[in-house]
């Protein structure tokens, strides 16, 4: 996704321009007296929740040591200035940490603004493919990092580090939910890769039918890789005090429920403690993919 705005060059000079239903694209130039800098032009791309943002600055005497980049809005962490700077372009990475309005800043030392960008970090959204014996199908989530930050963010590092990449389906109770992302063929045990996180479910949402949420060990700190999916509203999986937290709940199916009920009548057995309701034939997540 890309965004840019131009404006004549001058002293505090803005210009808005409205841009349909993806939001304002504003820029103010600065700079001009002394051989100070001067913007003429403002993009951004990569807009998406926990990828790098790229903003790209245009206009003459942008070698200034002085120059530098804020966000405002939507967290965007680890600002950092392109080393390869000309005095007509340089470039700024962050992080996207958040959703919704971002607003990257450009400024001078002393705090002067000299353009700005307003849009907006949507929603992600993550596909997962799903093969059952020769049948492939496809479930598109939409996850919720406002709701439950820390678990949207985990989940979105296993995704995007390719941890889920041909992990089973291991647990389906008939009807209520099913179960994934901690075992491979075999099967056999995959370690998760990143440490355990706080339990959030004073915010989130319910575990309705179609939701996301992630699975964990008695302990309420213990959700690391494994998630599961609410085939039917689950209730008894829901917040009712600190000595029932519930299981924290982080998005939902947007495509594919069909696929999910069909899932959820998979036959199953008995193939250890660890796994007592493991499908007969294997149920594989093949791909996750964060599409947006």
């Amino acid at each position: 996704m890309n965004f840019m705005t131009s404006f004549s060059p001058g002293r505090f000079r803005c210009a808005v321009l409205v841009l349909g239903l993806a939001g304002f694209l504003a820029g103010c130039g600065g700079g001009g007296d002394d051989g100070e800098p001067t913007v003429t032009t403002l993009s951004a791309s990569g807009i998406a929740y926990s990828r790098t943002m790229t903003v790209t600055v245009n206009g003459a005497g942008l070698t200034d040591p002085g120059l530098q980049m804020t966000v405002e809005g939507a967290s965007c962490v680890d600002v950092a200035r392109s080393g390869a700077a000309t005095d007509f372009q340089v470039q700024f990475t962050c992080t996207v940490t958040g959703v919704g309005e971002i607003s990257p800043r450009i400024r001078m030392a002393d705090g002067r603004e000299l353009a700005r960008l307003k849009t907006s970090v949507p929603l992600p959204q993550v596909s997962f493919g799903v093969r059952q014996g020769t049948r492939t199908s496809t479930l598109l989530l939409e996850i919720d990092p406002a709701s439950a930050p820390l678990t949207a963010a985990n989940f979105m590092r296993y995704v995007n580090t390719g941890f889920y990449r041909d992990t089973l389906f291991h647990r389906i109770v008939a009807g209520k939910l099913v179960q994934g992302g901690g075992y491979l063929t075999g099967p056999a045990l995959k370690q998760p890769t990143f440490a355990a996180i706080p339990l959030e479910t004073q915010t989130t949402p319910k575990n309705l039918r179609g939701t996301i949420a992630m699975a964990r060990a008695t302990a309420p700190d213990s959700a690391q890789s494994q998630f599961y999916f609410n085939v039917v509203d689950n209730p008894d999986f829901d917040r009712v005090d600190d000595a029932q937290p519930g299981y924290a709940v982080f998005g939902r199916v947007v495509t594919g429920l069909d696929v999910l009920d069909e899932l959820g009548r998979t036959e199953t057995s008995f193939f250890s403690p660890a796994l007592p309701s493991l499908p007969v034939e294997e149920v594989v997540l093949t791909s996750a993919l964060q599409v947006r």
